[in-house]
């Protein structure tokens, strides 16, 4: 993989990345029910079909800024996913496939045609469900630590018995609290141990298209239940991995050394080579000196995923 792609600023983004509350496209989102799936466009107006960019479990859109800031001649479609953010009022159940079919409706509604797809940690779970279900939409799949089953706690012998909200750490805790303005919501995340070195423009742009309500009694808007459903769906159910056993289009995998919490990776060294039987055309690229949350967001982890992108082309 490369890693000669200069760092843009982030004013290079299009307009609608830089508005802390960007619109609906009801074009994109034509298909999906009411209310529409929100969609922030990065990069120029443009035939060329788009690449899809698909965030995490408690995550938004607007997590692919530093990324988009290093395409800027990418059109590119961040979707709110169902229960997230501008999407947040959509109802459930949710569920990865849930996800796969109101992304495919963007899609449809974006002219169709195979495009790269981008997913990062929960997304990347989303973005193989919908290579599996629609395979015609799908050229190619970069997975961004995720997409691969999550292993199972030690101690825990099922999905079912996992506790989504102690694994996603202080990203799930905010979702029972109330902040009494923004600054207290950005102050949360600030103290998070993913961004302990690593706060920017991006992180606080992504943190306030996150707030829902009014001060001072504002909250997350990811629902729980949103949450907790997807979640259990990381570990490898039997439709999973028969959906990961399928694929064709070539898959890369970019592999954070830290987690979560700026400590145990979500894959541990090795663990994703042991699934090339599953996968036989996995490229799997080691990305150095970040975490689960840093790879997005600081433009040294940024820049390898930018790579990862273009060198698919």
């Amino acid at each position: 993989m490369s890693e000669d792609v200069a760092p843009v600023p982030v004013a290079a983004l299009a307009e609608s990345a830089s508005d802390p509350l960007p619109a609906t496209d009801p074009a994109l989102a034509a298909s999906v029910p009411d209310p529409a799936l929100a969609v922030t466009t990065y990069g120029p107006g443009s035939d060329a079909a788009a690449l899809l960019a698909i965030h995490g479990i408690t995550a938004n859109g607007r997590c692919w800024d530093t990324v988009a800031a290093l395409l800027p001649a990418r059109r590119i479609l961040a979707p709110d996913l169902r229960g997230r953010a501008r999407s947040s009022a959509l109802p459930g159940p949710y569920g990865l496939r849930r996800h796969a079919s109101d992304l495919a409706a963007l899609l449809d509604a974006d002219g169709g045609g195979p495009r790269t797809v981008l997913g990062h940690s929960m997304g990347a779970f989303v973005a193989v469900a919908l290579a599996a279900a629609r395979p015609d939409l799908v050229a190619e799949l970069v997975l961004v630590d995720g997409g691969f089953p999550l292993p199972l706690p030690s101690g825990v012998r099922s999905a079912e018995d996992l506790d989504i909200a102690a694994l996603l750490g202080p990203a799930a805790q905010r979702l029972a609290r109330e902040f009494a303005d923004e600054d207290a919501y950005l102050d949360f995340w600030r103290a998070h141990p993913a961004f302990a070195r690593d706060w920017s423009p991006a992180v606080e742009a992504y943190a306030r298209h996150d707030l829902d309500g009014a001060a001072p009694h504002l909250r997350s808007s990811t629902v729980a239940a949103a949450m907790v459903q997807d979640g259990g769906e990381l570990y490898g159910p039997d439709w999973y991995v028969a959906a990961l056993r399928g694929l064709r289009m070539p898959v890369a995998v970019l592999r954070t050394p830290r987690g979560l919490l700026d400590a145990e990776p979500l894959y541990a060294p090795g663990a994703l080579e042991g699934l090339l039987d599953l996968v036989p055309q996995l490229q799997i690229v080691e990305v150095d000196d970040v975490n689960h949350y840093t790879i997005l967001f600081a433009d040294r982890g940024a820049r390898r995923v930018a790579a990862a992108v273009d060198d698919r082309r």
